[in-house]
């Protein structure tokens, strides 16, 4: 696809121009606790005094709102030549939930990939620190060739010590490396031990940086959308260490 096929394309260089550094937030499959850490990531991001962009692009299941405690109905973004994301908890937060609500979004892979690139088109994010994106998961066309929109990505890998998800991630980090997409890093969720030495091997096997662990916490699916006891959790604690090795990384 070319900016002649699309001319969106264009556009969406050009509303990404001043943002730092892209992370992409991945999973192999879903479970895996991708969304609770790109949204908890861009609030710690926040706190550290970056500006942090958030955006939804798990377009027929967005949650990030779910986890930052928002009810899309009482939100209006501002459109001012495109759509300015609302500021939520010092994020700048963009998600179709503004527009479709609670109303599931029955789309095939071609129609996912076309409200992606409107959605991309029409945000306007200014100058930014950083952007995270949660993106759809697996290895489906629409949660890979988004990653063709963005200019320099640097994606972030979320798996579990589960052997089936490792295995899953392997399959992922192939496809990555395959379209020479420079990779910041795994991190492992829901770790109820030591860090899994199956990790510590695939990240030697694709020289990928580990970024760290995040302990297994059952309290954090009691908390969702309530931003003063998550970061009371286990996890926000874990997620905050994960963070100072995401901004070395970036540095």
């Amino acid at each position: 696809m070319t900016y002649t096929d699309d001319p969106r394309l264009l556009v969406i260089e050009d509303r990404l121009k001043s943002v730092r550094s892209i992370v992409p937030v991945m999973s192999s499959k879903g479970g895996v606790g991708k969304t609770l850490v790109a949204s908890l990531l861009a609030l710690i991001s926040v706190e550290n005094g970056l500006r942090t962009g958030l955006l939804d692009l798990d377009i027929t299941d967005p949650s990030t709102h779910i986890v930052l405690g928002i009810d899309p109905s009482k939100i209006q973004p501002v459109e001012e030549k495109g759509v300015i994301p609302p500021k939520i908890h010092g994020i700048e937060f963009m998600t179709i939930t503004y527009y479709s609500q609670e109303n599931p979004i029955p789309l095939r892979g071609f129609e996912v990939d076309n409200v992606i690139r409107e959605l991309l088109a029409i945000t306007r994010w200014g100058e930014l620190n950083i952007l995270f994106i949660d993106t759809p998961p697996g290895l489906s066309d629409e949660s890979l060739d988004v990653l063709t929109y963005f200019r320099n990505p640097k994606p972030i890998v979320v798996t579990t010590p589960s052997p089936l998800s490792i295995r899953s991630v392997e399959k992922l980090l192939t496809v990555l490396i395959e379209q020479e997409i420079d990779i910041l890093g795994i991190i492992e969720n829901m770790v109820l031990a030591e860090t899994s030495s199956n990790i510590y091997s695939l990240c030697r096997k694709f020289d990928v940086r580990y970024i760290g662990k995040i302990s297994y916490d059952p309290s954090i699916d009691g908390v969702l959308g309530d931003i003063a006891s998550i970061k009371n959790t286990l996890f926000y604690k874990d997620l905050k260490e994960v963070f100072k090795q995401i901004e070395k990384a970036l540095i």
